[in-house]
């Protein structure tokens, strides 16, 4: 049964049609993928289908009872919230249907046995069984630790953390509650290989209907089981993976393109023939019945030639097709025995490797490993605690950070550009073009008040000016749309100089990386290909690890005595005593179902999951005492 129907939705921003006639459903466990260029739209229905926007046309139906979630990347820091609370916040009706509980157990438990009150009863126990019961905190908790929180960071507030550990905490605060309708926006934002892979395997789980917008072409592969399209204002809604989805838009374009040829080729044949006849009284009338047939076919082919440029995967106008660099000396950089601190936390020891002309190399590792820090090592902005690292003999570095903190925010973005490149202004200006700043209004815009998007684009066109040989890329992908990140991952495996690479662009790794550098262990080790060799390569290692070595079997003089098992620590014993209560209090809720007017099993079962929400506050300090 479907979670949500939309039907003809409309939206209007500022009097203008945003989109008109969308129309779809979304099934628990399906997952669907909003396609389409920026400013189309995919944030706005996302918005639409929470409650926070209105619909200005169509109908949006959802099943009974639907409990709906987004995340949008925006956490309250005013509310003063620590990231327990802020996550716990997302299971805000579970909270409620506690309380009401606890309420009414002590109405009954004070002689109220009325229908109204067991109807009451039976119907927010109903709804607390729908998002998962009592274990819903744990659960919360489990999410945060998948997306990378200690429990350290548990009670600490909101506003100690970084912009991207709060659009971890948004994610986390999604997932809390158990929602029917999961809507995402940007979820792979700010997560690391590791996380991305953990979030994967938790969206293709839940038993719930999801919507998500994402760039990450890697993780749409993973994930998607079906997309809709907004684009000009309309919607295509495919039912289908990801790249079967990609495969089918290319082949409506090549449909559409040998339709508009065809169709310009009759256009060309019919004016031949009204151009030789139209001035001959016997073929006067077939000439004037041909140039209505023209026009009709002009219709048509303009409507073809609009659906190609739907179609069609543009990489118009995005300029990074890179200079032609200077040739430099074999070795590019080389390091060796490298230490790499990062104030009082050691990231790496015993680096050494050496890179060579021409190389593409992907460097790939967790958040937090030294990735960064090894970049600006090799760029002579630190100092490394031990052994060495060189440039070698006429390269020419260009380093493309995470921060932009190459860009010069004094003045305008045409200043800016022409700082860094030494282009006269009509050159840059025409650079500026291609990476989608037209006009004067854009070019004389100051840096200060870029979007995050705009700062790498920013960024992005002065690396291409640069003509550098030697590329060092942090993330360059953060903030692009798909089309974007296609055209740069084309003129990437072009660039015939050097390029080291940091990203958590799966697929851009693949598409351009020859050699992966991947931080293990605090050391660095070089995996040949890009990031599916890197995986399976991995995956080889760990399949061909020896088993661990038993020790030889004593000889029968000093044979001892069977060992007796260890006994079970605490920490088990309230594990298995939660087991045996959750079956406990699952067995009596059966029986309530059956008849809710029985007032000595609704004592039990509110004695049971009392007891059973003593155990897991027990089980959680036992836990932490346990990671301390």
């Amino acid at each position: 049964m479907a979670v949500v129907i939309a039907t003809s939705l409309r939206k209007e921003l500022a009097g203008d049609v945003l989109f008109d006639g969308v129309s779809f459903k979304v099934e628990r466990r399906e997952r669907l993928a909003l396609a389409g260029p920026n400013g189309a739209g995919k944030t706005t229905l996302l918005r639409m289908l929470a409650g926070q926007t209105d619909v200005h046309g169509g109908e949006l139906a959802f099943e009974k009872g639907t409990r709906v979630a987004l995340h949008d990347q925006r956490p309250p820091l005013e509310l003063g919230l620590s990231l327990r609370e802020y996550a716990f916040s997302g299971a805000a009706d579970l909270i409620a249907a506690e309380r009401e509980l606890a309420r009414l157990e002590a109405a009954m438990a004070g002689g109220d046995a009325s229908p109204t009150t067991l109807a009451r009863y039976a119907e927010t126990q109903a709804t607390l069984e729908h998002g998962g019961g009592y274990a819903w905190r744990e659960r919360a908790v489990a999410s945060l630790r998948g997306l990378g929180f200690a429990d350290a960071d548990l009670d600490r507030p909101l506003t100690t953390f970084s912009g991207g550990e709060l659009t971890r905490a948004s994610l986390a605060r999604s997932l809390a509650g158990g929602p029917d309708l999961l809507l995402l926006d940007e979820p792979t934002n700010h997560l690391d290989v590791d996380r991305l892979e953990w979030l994967e395997r938790e969206l293709q789980s839940l038993d719930a209907a999801i919507i998500l917008v994402a760039h990450d072409r890697w993780f749409l592969e993973a994930v998607t089981t079906s997309v809709l399209e907004l684009d000009g204002g309309r919607s295509i809604y495919f039912h289908g993976p990801w790249h079967a989805w990609r495969r089918e838009k290319a082949a409506r374009a090549l449909h559409a393109e040998k339709a508009a040829d065809r169709i310009a080729d009759d256009i060309a044949r019919l004016e031949r023939f009204v151009e030789r006849f139209r001035y001959k009284k016997e073929k006067a009338k077939q000439a004037q019945a041909k140039l209505t047939q023209i026009g009709r076919l002009a219709t048509e082919r303009a409507k073809h030639a609009d659906e190609l440029e739907r179609l069609t995967v543009k990489r118009r106008a995005r300029g990074f097709d890179f200079l032609q660099p200077k040739r430099s000396g074999r070795t590019v950089v080389e390091a060796e025995e490298l230490a790499v601190d990062a104030g009082d936390k050691q990231l790496l020891r015993g680096v050494t490797f050496a890179v060579e002309r021409g190389e593409h190399l992907g460097l790939v590792g967790p958040n937090g490993t030294g990735k960064t820090t090894l970049l600006e090592t090799v760029l002579g902005r630190r100092e490394p605690t031990a052994g060495r690292v060189r440039l070698g003999h006429g390269v020419d570095v260009a380093y493309f950070s995470q921060q932009e903190a190459e860009l010069d925010t004094r003045g305008s973005v045409l200043q800016c550009v022409q700082r860094a490149t030494s282009l006269r202004r009509p050159e840059a200006q025409a650079l500026l073009g291609r990476f989608l700043f037209s006009g004067w209004s854009e070019h004389e815009k100051p840096v200060t008040v870029l979007s995050g998007g705009e700062r790498r684009r920013l960024a992005l066109a002065i690396v291409v000016a640069s003509g550098a040989n030697f590329l060092l890329l942090d993330e360059p992908t953060n903030h692009l749309d798909l089309e974007s990140r296609e055209a740069l991952e084309a003129a990437l495996e072009a660039f015939p100089g050097t390029l080291l690479l940091v990203s958590h662009d799966r697929a851009l790794l693949d598409a351009v990386a020859e050699r992966t550098l991947a931080v293990e262990d605090g050391t660095l080790r070089s995996y040949d290909g890009g990031w599916a060799d890197y995986v399976r390569r991995r995956e080889e290692l760990v399949e061909a690890a020896p088993p661990p070595r038993e020790p030889a079997p004593p000889t029968r003089k000093q044979r001892p005595a069977p060992a007796r098992p260890p006994p079970p620590s605490e920490l088990e014993l309230v594990e298995a005593e939660i087991a045996a209560q959750e079956k406990r209090v699952a067995r009596l809720e059966r029986e309530l179902a059956e008849d809710w007017t029985h007032v000595e099993r609704l004592a039990a079962h509110r004695a049971a999951r009392n007891e059973l929400q003593a155990l897991l506050a027990r089980w959680e300090q036992l836990f932490e005492r346990a990671q301390a």
